[in-house]
């Protein structure tokens, strides 16, 4: 059989280039803590904690042991056809940090499938037939979240995707024009959009519920003012729209607060959860009140891998992580540290034109040091030579131009210092590339 690392040279004639092509597609041995082990032998500090997903750092040591006890019980479900104590005792463990009455669950695997989820069951209780999101959102690739989906028109390319939805801007406080508050321009442009959509396009009678990301993750890392997200659950409420959060990314813990629901302080009536629910392992949920999940009945959807045994396991210890190290607050704390750090790092190179952060939920925006423009290029410039002095981020944005950093939140404020400093030498590097280009 070929060395791992020969296939790897020729991985495109064995894998979809949708998998196996994505930035930087480094290969590694091993993972711990906050850190990879190249095949290169070289070791890299982490900030992406697999698009995050291991929160709790990889292989927390109580992970890996629950892994282990699981398996030797039960490998596989399926839920329903027998029930197992670590679904059921997962189910009430996480009622205790969600908001508000969010304490009854639909398990899957994937945050796409959480997604699907919550749209299935909202138009269902409502018997309604339309969804509203976002231009700029991030819901999944599967053929409904493609429906709402508008990030990239890529993702859509030939698929038409179903037109039983409709978008409206999300809430962009740049622009707002000289001497206006942007907090309350986007509020009223919201309320704006929302009547021009009502009036235009679709009865609020017809909409079954509002979905959005309450901040925009691979969209560009936007925050969006609270009261702009109020004023969504608002609008909601006068027309009994259901209000659905996507909190595949910005649940457990990324956003300083357990979920982005309590750092807005708006509950929604449905919530997709996923990512950094179990340390890497495959689980989903999508959330409602026990009062509206009743309302679901049997058969109108379903699952065979959703709610594995040894998944459910180990998100149970993933909560015990969280409380016994108290990541929520690290994420705060050490996310205020970072933003801090960073604006320095603003005031030093120009072409950092924006630093928005969220807990540990960082997106560094990067502009063209020549056009001021924001740059997608500058970018992939900058992270190739930051994985090069030895730090991994990741890159989102319609144009690629925001730099996302997203490290476990155990991470330390030594790491991040260790970080940014590499991150500052690649900016250094790509500068005098730049420099270099324009004497020529």
């Amino acid at each position: 059989m070929a060395n791992w690392l020969d296939l790897y040279k020729e991985m495109g004639d064995y894998l979809a280039p949708s998998m196996a092509k994505d930035h930087p597609n480094l290969p590694v041995v091993k993972e711990e803590g906050c850190y990879y082990w190249g095949a290169d032998g070289k070791k890299y500090l982490d900030f992406t904690s697999g698009i995050a997903v291991t929160n709790t750092g990889h292989r927390h040591p109580k992970v890996v042991q629950a892994i282990k006890d699981a398996a030797d019980e039960l490998v596989h479900g399926p839920s329903g056809v027998i029930m197992y104590e670590s679904i059921l005792k997962l189910s009430e463990e996480l009622g205790e940090v969600l908001p508000g009455d969010l304490g009854c669950f639909f398990f899957a695997n994937s945050g796409t499938e959480a997604i699907e989820g919550s749209l299935k069951l909202a138009k269902f209780v409502t018997e309604r037939p339309y969804v509203i999101s976002f231009t700029g959102c991030f819901h999944g690739r599967s053929m409904g979240a493609l429906g709402v989906t508008t990030s990239k028109a890529k993702y859509r390319k030939f698929l038409q995707p179903s037109h039983l939805s409709y978008q409206i801007p999300y809430a962009d406080v740049k622009a707002a024009p000289v001497g206006v508050d942007a907090e309350s321009y986007v509020v009223e442009k919201l309320e704006k959009d929302f009547k021009q959509l009502f009036k235009h396009q679709v009865t609020p009678e017809e909409v079954a519920a509002v979905i959005l990301e309450p901040v925009l993750g691979e969209g560009g890392y936007i925050i969006p003012p609270k009261a702009w997200v109020k004023k969504i659950r608002e609008i909601c409420d006068q027309h009994g729209i259901l209000l659905i959060f996507d909190e595949v990314q910005t649940g457990f813990g990324r956003t300083g607060e357990w979920f982005a629901a309590q750092y807005f302080d708006v509950t929604p009536d449905i919530m997709a959860i996923a990512k950094g629910i179990a340390s890497g392992l495959p689980l989903s949920a999508t959330v409602a009140s026990k009062q509206l999940m009743q309302k679901w009945p049997i058969g109108s959807h379903g699952t065979t891998f959703g709610g594995n045994p040894i998944a459910c396991s180990v998100a149970r210890t993933t909560l015990e992580i969280f409380h016994e190290e108290n990541l929520v607050e690290n994420s705060r704390e050490v996310g205020a540290y970072a933003r801090e750090q960073l604006l320095k790092m603003k005031e030093k190179y120009s072409i950092i034109s924006d630093v928005r952060s969220a807990g540990l939920m960082i997106g560094i925006e990067l502009s063209d040091p020549t056009t001021g423009e924001v740059s997608g290029e500058a970018v992939g410039k900058v992270l190739d030579y930051a994985l090069e002095e030895g730090v991994l981020f990741y890159l989102c944005g319609n144009e690629g131009e925001v730099i996302r950093m997203i490290p476990p939140l155990t991470v330390t404020k030594q790491q991040i210092d260790d970080g940014l400093q590499m991150l500052d030498k690649a900016i250094e590097r790509y500068l005098q590339e730049q420099l270099i280009k324009g004497e020529k």
